[in-house]
């Protein structure tokens, strides 16, 4: 596939850009490289290679769970628009 400066145009309506003659010329070579890139990918033999999920093996190290400092139920209702019974008050959302 190859892009030229009619696709180009589109893009620049569709997207609502308004691009001077250089930066079309540079949208137009680095679309068209990245497309030879991606051929270039997709001729790899890759018929041996496993799938990959995860770009390394190490693990995300997890902290324990420790409950600190809390607010009392005054506290979290004291810049509350309206509250009543120790409970945030809502408008309703949802007409059942």
């Amino acid at each position: 596939m190859q892009i030229d400066e009619a696709l180009i145009f589109r893009l620049e309506q569709l997207t609502r850009l308004e691009l001077d003659d250089a930066e079309r010329q540079e949208l137009l070579h680095d679309l068209n490289h990245i497309l030879e890139l991606v051929e270039q990918m997709n001729s790899l033999d890759t018929t041996d290679v496993a799938p990959l999920a995860y770009v390394n093996a190490a693990s995300t190290p997890l902290r324990n769970d420790v409950v600190g400092p809390q607010a009392t139920p005054e506290q979290a209702l004291r810049d509350a628009p309206r509250a009543a019974d120790n409970c945030f008050k809502v408008p309703k959302v949802i007409d059942l």
